[in-house]
């Protein structure tokens, strides 16, 4: 998860300002630094601490989030459930987050964000006692994640638009970067940490050790520094209100544009990543209760991670929307080798390089999209963001997951490997109007 604030840095920042700063910088002995780089973001106080507030939080979240399936995948062996319990987990991202987006701009995020991170620990605590009990009820198991992704679907467009409270537009970059950059490493250090818990004391522990770790996020809420913010007036009212962000996407020809491309990928070339246990267990013979196969978790979400930090270092000066057709080709070729691999040994390395080919598209497509943006409709527009990344996936989980026993898991791949190909294709980005 990522937390959004209003801070000091929420205010437009002047030329004379980000002079400022800069010479603050040089007195104190720092280096002179690149706008827009990494580097450039975690100079900012409010940035860093909501950052690593958030970096501790999604080390939980991604132990349960990996570790759910292979928990759904042992208590049924039923893939078909699997795909129904990512459907839980994602799937209300579809259908309430254009609610949590007008909530983001209407409403104090600070209090939205507090509440429901809390209420996500709580129903978190009861997952954990549904696994620790001797028969786990599927159904009461479905119905607490649900609850967890309703919590997560509606704080998530305030989450996703804490860059431009916490950094100056110029460093907005190396913000999305880093912002990608902890989501990824919390994929590695996530699993690493609680592979080894599911092993040896079962899937409970791990679901109260991320009930915890929500308690990191709301710390740096109540720390980073606020200030009052003055959303502009709406006026629609009533349903044309709540769905003004698919209203400005629609008149916007660039937006729309990378919400069809991150809905497509997502929906057909990302289901690999909620069917990791059946590709782990049918292509490459790894049991999904094992340190392995966290391990090849890890391994995706390490070479994730590398990639989304490229963007603001490696590739700082480089096209975003030249990365975005680069990657998804890169990515295509990737996901092909990886559907028709069948040894554990090389499909690791394999796998790093994929996750490394899918952030530097998901990074890149962020970062053009949040230049692009006016802060008046952040909000509503990460809510469709958010419906295009994580509301799309669970649906294509759920209809792969019923066809993969008459098709096989290698040609649900490969059939996301043609459509990442064919999006590349489609993905010219370059400015087509001005900001919405």
């Amino acid at each position: 998860m990522t937390i959004d604030a209003e801070g000091p840095s929420s205010q437009r920042w002047t030329d004379e300002e980000v002079v400022e700063e800069t010479t603050d910088a040089l007195v104190d002995g720092d280096r002179s630094l690149t706008p827009g780089t990494a580097q450039a973001a975690l100079r900012h106080r409010d940035f860093r601490i909501v950052w690593s507030g958030t970096f501790g939080s999604n080390i939980g979240t991604w132990m349960q989030n990996v570790l759910l399936g292979a928990f759904a995948f042992k208590l049924t062996g039923d893939p078909g459930y699997v795909g129904l319990l990512v459907f839980a987990q994602l799937g209300p991202l579809l259908f309430l987050a254009p609610l949590g987006g007008l909530l983001a701009d209407v409403v104090d995020r600070r209090r939205l964000l507090i509440f429901m991170q809390l209420e996500q620990l709580v129903f978190s605590v009861v997952l954990a006692a549904l696994a620790a009990s001797s028969h786990p009820s599927e159904v009461f198991i479905f119905l607490c994640v649900f609850a967890i992704g309703i919590g997560n679907a509606l704080s998530a467009p305030a989450l996703g638009a804490i860059l431009p409270t916490l950094v100056p537009r110029e460093d907005l970059p190396g913000a999305v970067s880093l912002q990608s950059v902890q989501m990824n490493l919390s994929r590695v250090i996530g699993p690493a940490i609680g592979a080894p818990l599911y092993a040896l004391f079962g899937a409970a522990p791990v679901f109260l050790v991320n009930a915890a770790t929500y308690l990191f996020a709301v710390v740096a809420l109540i720390v980073a520094r606020y200030s009052a913010r003055n959303p502009q007036p709406m006026m629609e009212r009533g349903l044309a209100r709540l769905l003004s962000g698919f209203r400005i996407a629609a008149a916007d020809p660039l937006i729309r544009r990378i919400l069809i491309i991150l809905a497509s990928f997502s929906f057909f070339s990302l289901v690999f990543i909620g069917l990791m246990p059946v590709v782990a267990a049918h292509s490459l013979g790894i049991d999904p209760k094992s340190t392995q196969y966290g391990l090849l978790y890890a391994a995706f979400g390490f070479g994730a991670a590398l990639g989304a930090v490229s963007v603001g270092t490696l590739f700082a000066s480089r096209s975003k929307p030249m990365l975005v057709r680069v990657a998804l080709v890169a990515f295509a070729a990737l996901l092909a080798l990886f559907a028709l691999e069948r040894h554990a040994s090389v499909a690791y390395p394999t796998v790093i390089v994929l996750g490394f080919a899918y952030f530097v598209v998901i990074t890149s497509l962020s970062t053009v999209l949040q230049q692009h943006l006016d802060d008046a409709v952040r909000g509503r527009i990460m809510a469709l963001w958010i419906m295009a990344f994580g509301g799309t996936v669970p649906i294509g989980v759920v209809l792969a997951g019923f066809v993969v026993d008459p098709i096989g898991i290698t040609t649900v791949l490969l059939l996301g490997s043609a459509v990442a190909l064919a999006l590349a294709l489609y993905a010219k980005l370059e400015p087509l109007g001005a900001p919405a």
